[in-house]
């Protein structure tokens, strides 16, 4: 039998280990209901990009010969309304959901490759190294973003459409007008992503793990991939999120000037494009394209701020 002192002197029982214990990131995030309601928006659009053209079942290219030239308003029959060739307006919104979000999706990836890859280097290997990337990465900060990708999507689309021979069938997503916007994006909007990548690094190179794992003995390609960059990937991911909208609002700016995706294929920027001689007589040719460019950037942007809280929570006081 044990004594009383004996007894009194157990420490308590912890507390049990919840969900929000063990990913206290996840938890701080599913607070706030904006980043929740805007997560929920952006599985939404996917699910809808996708998913609605086997519900709907109209044929985005097939044009209506009757409705040439009289684009009729939302019906029954049409939920989004025609446009002027006669095509349903839905059917082209989801293709536009689908074109625009595989560009920004895919330019975030190559963002990201480039950008961490650049950044990652100079900060780790210091010295001339650092010094000239930073200073290549200056030089192409002065020259405005939609100057480059301009300049890359006049460039680079001719050499794509002539490496593809023409009677090659190809999915949607891999038409040579997408190739070209993918790389036009992702080559010249890495730059944020290089200057953010460096700085993370350079900070957590100062941390006492570092130089507890030089003392160790540990190779420096181990210190700079198992211990390094795993604590720079929050701020990493959150950039990453970011670029998705600004190169979807990129992508709908080239297909409104015309250097987007060519007929019949369809983004939302042509289709607000198409819709712009129009707005008078048939506001519906807008307004679709317009709301859905505007709630899928808002949502994309909400998701950032709240994945940033949620992996800095002392940052956002």
């Amino acid at each position: 039998m044990s004594s009383p002192a004996l007894s009194g002197s157990i420490a308590a029982p912890l507390p049990p280990e919840t969900w929000k214990r063990r990913y206290p990131a996840l938890a701080r995030f599913a607070k706030s209901v904006a980043s929740v309601v805007s997560l929920l928006a952006i599985i939404l659009i996917i699910g809808t990009a996708f998913v609605g053209p086997v519900i709907h079942g109209v044929d985005p290219t097939f044009s209506d010969p009757n409705l040439i030239g009289l684009p009729e308003p939302p019906s029954a029959a049409h939920p989004a309304g025609t446009d002027f060739q006669g095509r349903d307006l839905l059917s082209r919104l989801f293709l536009g959901a689908r074109i625009s979000l595989a560009v920004g999706f895919v330019s975030m990836f190559i963002n990201l490759i480039i950008g961490v890859g650049i950044g990652t280097l100079a900060g780790w290997a210091g010295g001339r190294i650092d010094t000239m990337l930073m200073r290549i990465v200056d030089a192409l900060y002065s020259i405005p973003l939609l100057l480059i990708v301009i300049l890359l999507q006049v460039f680079v689309k001719p050499l794509i459409n002539d490496a593809i021979p023409p009677d090659k069938e190809l999915p949607i997503l891999l038409s040579p007008d997408l190739i070209s916007v993918y790389l036009a994006l992702g080559l010249s909007n890495w730059l944020t992503m290089a200057r953010l990548a460096r700085s993370e690094v350079i900070n957590q190179t100062k941390k006492d793990y570092v130089a507890a794992c030089e003392s160790l003995g540990t190779s420096n390609v181990r210190i700079l991939f198992r211990h390094v960059l795993p604590n720079c990937m929050a701020p990493l991911l959150v950039a990453a999120t970011l670029a998705i909208p600004e190169a979807i609002f990129v992508e709908a700016f080239l297909a409104f000037i015309g250097l987007g995706v060519s007929p019949p294929l369809a983004s939302w920027g042509s289709l607000a494009s198409d819709a712009v001689s129009s707005m008078s007589t048939s506001p519906h040719l807008l307004i679709f394209p317009a709301i859905a460019i505007s709630v899928t950037m808002l949502a994309f942007n909400l998701f950032g701020d709240g994945l940033r809280d949620a992996f800095d929570p002392k940052g956002s006081r």
